[in-house]
């Protein structure tokens, strides 16, 4: 009998599965979707009675269209391996689809409910188109036909518009770069005063490059308002909902971005007549007010001999008025000379001058009775310090005995033995003895 290592067990096992699951299509509800900073997508598939584990690699799942998420039905199509640490086996997706409506649908509705969310598609946001554009920027494919008809519809409604083509696939792998790409190209130019975004009709495959994030985004970052013209009628993008204005067609979006040369000539000559008529009836007015102002003013010499009439009275009475100003202000004048004599600098000074030295003399006297108070006293408090001062005991005979070397007074024989050496301070020097014989009085 033969016995297997796990890890031998483990090997046949994963080499049949493998083999014998080469190819699989699995439905299934997700659950327990985790994204880790990998970029794998880890989730199990499961029905009423059973669960898988499975797992969608970074390379396939940056280019799924759609989100997936916990509770979504899917269909799936992959090969089983078994993961040897674990011993366990799981489904490597390939392939996966929601059950029940197709990825790109669901793709477009999850990225629309997104922006729309983030305020994308508000009308606030959303500018008008000028009236009269000098440049467009066209975005399209330069092999189709939907430039051609746009060319001839702007030429046959206003000839020698200047008009930009940035040529961009409209279709299939990196369109959308490129898409976004001219978009940030004409933006940067400068000039341009709208673009178009078009293309022809398609299935949704065809139209997927104009559902993309990207070119949404673009879209709402350009300086210059943008026509999306994607498809047929019916046909609807993200881009229509970003940009600022979704025409059915690329050729109505030719019609829509510039009126008729004619048209805007023919508005321009009426306009013009209007004006032309404004300005006739406001001056025609103005001079029938200018004839009515002439007939209720009287002649000018009239006017003039009555102001000088009028200038000649008021020139007496200020000439009156001006003597009797001159006449106060002198007599003021004089009132305040006679009051600034009474203040002149040298009787104030004078003044005084005889104060300060009166409070001069105050100050000395009590400066002299203060310090002689103080000198009474501090003579006393010195005869009180030095009766307190234990250099007037000494003066007296008396001595301070300290041990050496410590210097501790000594108070009582008792504190010394026999042989102990002394300091003896005097009133005048020290003594350093030694002690032959200690008498204690008491004893």
């Amino acid at each position: 009998m033969q016995i297997l290592t796990v890890t031998e067990l483990t090997l046949l096992i994963k080499r049949e599965v493998e083999d014998s699951f080469s190819d699989v299509w699995v439905e299934g509800e997700i659950s327990n979707l985790k994204i880790p900073s990998s970029g794998h997508i880890y989730l199990t598939l499961k029905d009423q009675a059973s669960q898988l584990k499975a797992v969608i690699f970074r390379s396939l799942g940056r280019n799924l269209k759609f989100q997936p998420k916990d509770g979504q039905q899917v269909l799936c199509r992959g090969h089983l391996t078994v993961y040897e640490p674990r011993g366990e086996y799981q489904l490597v997706i390939d392939y996966l689809e929601p059950k029940g409506i197709g990825a790109l649908q669901l793709a477009f509705e999850q990225l629309k409910g997104r922006l729309q969310a983030e305020g994308l598609f508000d009308e606030a946001r959303k500018r008008p188109l000028p009236i009269l554009p000098q440049r467009i920027g066209i975005i399209t494919s330069p092999t189709g036909a939907v430039l051609q008809d746009m060319l001839k519809i702007l030429d046959r409604r206003f000839p020698n518009l200047s008009i930009l083509i940035s040529p961009v696939p409209v279709q299939g792998e990196g369109a959308a770069a490129e898409i976004v790409r001219a978009i940030k190209d004409l933006n940067g130019r400068g000039g341009l005063d709208i673009l178009i975004l078009a293309r022809g009709g398609g299935s949704l495959e065809d139209l997927w490059s104009f559902n993309e994030e990207s070119v949404a985004r673009a879209i709402a970052g350009s300086r210059i308002p943008v026509i999306s013209a994607v498809g047929h009628e019916t046909d609807y993008t993200i881009a229509d909902f970003v940009a600022d204005l979704r025409a059915p067609t690329p050729s109505a979006a030719a019609e829509l971005v510039v009126r008729p040369k004619q048209e805007l000539v023919g508005q321009i000559q009426s306009l013009k007549d209007r004006i032309r008529r404004t300005i006739r009836v406001y001056l025609e007015g103005q001079r029938s007010r200018c004839r009515e102002t002439q007939r209720a003013l009287p002649l000018p010499r009239k006017r003039l001999e009555t102001f000088l009439l009028r200038l000649d009275e008021l020139g007496g009475r200020s000439g009156q008025a001006l003597v009797r100003l001159l006449r106060e202000k002198g007599r003021a004048l004089r009132d305040r000379y006679h009051g600034l004599l009474n203040l002149r600098p040298e009787a104030r000074l004078k003044y005084l001058t005889a104060g300060l030295n009166s409070l001069h003399g105050q100050l000395v006297q009590q400066m002299d009775r203060g310090i002689e108070v103080r000198r009474t006293n501090l003579a006393k408090l010195i005869g009180h310090m030095d009766s307190l001062s234990p250099l007037a005991v000494l003066a007296r005979g008396y001595c301070i005995a300290r041990r050496l070397p410590a210097l501790e007074i000594i108070r009582e024989a008792k504190q010394v033995v026999e042989g102990e050496r002394l300091n003896l301070r005097l009133h005048r020097g020290e003594l350093i003895c030694q002690v032959h014989e200690v008498r204690d009085r008491e004893t």
